[in-house]
């Protein structure tokens, strides 16, 4: 398979898509097209559903892992920019379009003094991606600040403005997510003036900070503790640091339901110990979330541990990172994600899932 790569009219440099994932893997796309303007972003899917041609709309490539034979059809990349601030009803509404980097999005609301995005700091990727994948960290999720969202209905072909209520926002997912019956065209995030922080939930970030949970802290102070705590497990960019060449999360922490609970519960003090205090939070409706790092570690995946030919391996800072160690394909990380899932499973009777869309391959 051959790639091109060009503006709206056409296209000429073989272009793999590696160049434009944070794991650096994936093989070439038949056409490489960059949107800069939303009215082009919406004309090109149009195009491309009006013939039947496949398309895949790329944002910043943080959550994708794209087969090693590329993908048969147009990527149409995101490249809008833009950023609003105006006042809603006392508080500051951010409106963002879909091609801006989410860093920088957060860093510009500290640099404003206000709060509610900070403990999302040094989250890579593309700011259209976080109501998709209703990005979270540090005891924050997206669903809480968010607006409303304008996507591009690929049904329809229209241009509609939808609520975060009606987004069925859930943990690491909403509607938008694995399918591709719409594209975000950009977002509404409603933040608090004032210079403080959203209260601090999460024990680590709280103890990185010298607070105690639900203390508001200087929302600079908040972003710098978030991006050290970042940074220690290798989940800010770094192109020299090859623990960092990875999707971020690869496993999502697993949901029991209350009346399995007993059962994972005894397979873990069977395999670690009656004594054994197993992380565990409460979820909707009466389930239970379990770490999925503490699962892997203790199913015997250690930070490090390596893929077939020393190719991949899990982060030496967090065992939720699969990483391309410099040399790796698609097919490589794979491989080492059905070792770590099916060795969870085995050992523990929890599955899990993985969190980044994958492009023309499975597990």
């Amino acid at each position: 398979m051959s790639g091109t790569e060009g503006t709206r009219d056409g296209a000429s440099a073989p272009r793999p898509l590696s160049g434009h994932t944070t794991l650096r893997l994936g093989g070439p796309a038949t056409e490489f097209v960059s949107a800069e303007h939303p009215d082009q972003l919406a004309e090109l899917v149009r195009e491309s559903d009006a013939t039947g041609q496949r398309v895949l709309v790329l944002g910043g490539g943080s959550n994708l892992v794209v087969a090693d034979e590329g993908f048969d059809g147009r990527v149409v990349r995101i490249a809008t920019r833009g950023r609003r601030y105006d006042i809603v009803d006392g508080f500051v509404q951010l409106t963002v379009e879909a091609g801006e980097d989410w860093d920088v999005v957060v860093a510009d609301t500290v640099h404003q003094g206000l709060g509610n995005l900070e403990c999302l700091s040094g989250i890579p990727g593309l700011t259209g991606a976080t109501p998709v994948q209703n990005v979270g960290a540090y005891g924050v999720e997206i669903s809480e600040m968010l607006v409303s969202v304008d996507l591009l209905d690929r049904h329809s072909g229209r241009i509609r403005t939808v609520l975060a209520d009606d987004l069925g926002l859930v943990y690491r997912g909403s509607v938008l997510k694995h399918t591709a019956d719409a594209v975000v065209l950009r977002a509404r995030y409603l933040l608090r003036d004032g210079g403080q922080s959203a209260p601090i939930r999460y024990a680590e970030l709280a103890r990185e900070l010298g607070v105690q949970p639900g203390a508001r802290v200087d929302v600079a102070e908040v972003r710098e503790a978030v991006l050290r705590l970042r940074r220690a497990k290798g989940m800010v960019l770094d192109p020299e640091d090859h623990d960092t060449w990875s999707a971020g999360s690869f496993f999502t922490n697993p949901v029991v339901d209350a009346d399995e609970l007993p059962g994972v519960l005894e397979l873990i003090a069977a395999h670690a110990g009656p004594d054994v205090k197993v992380p565990q939070y409460p979820a909707a409706g009466g389930r239970t979330k379990l770490s999925a790092a503490w699962l892997i570690d203790r199913a015997g995946f250690g930070k490090g541990h390596s893929g077939p030919g020393g190719r991949t391996a899990l982060s030496g800072k967090h065992t939720l990172a699969l990483t391309n160690r410099g040399a790796a394909s698609t097919e490589d990380l794979l491989a080492l994600a059905r070792e770590v899932r099916d060795g969870v499973s085995s050992t523990f009777g929890v599955s899990l899932a993985p969190e980044p869309v994958l492009v023309d391959c499975s597990l």
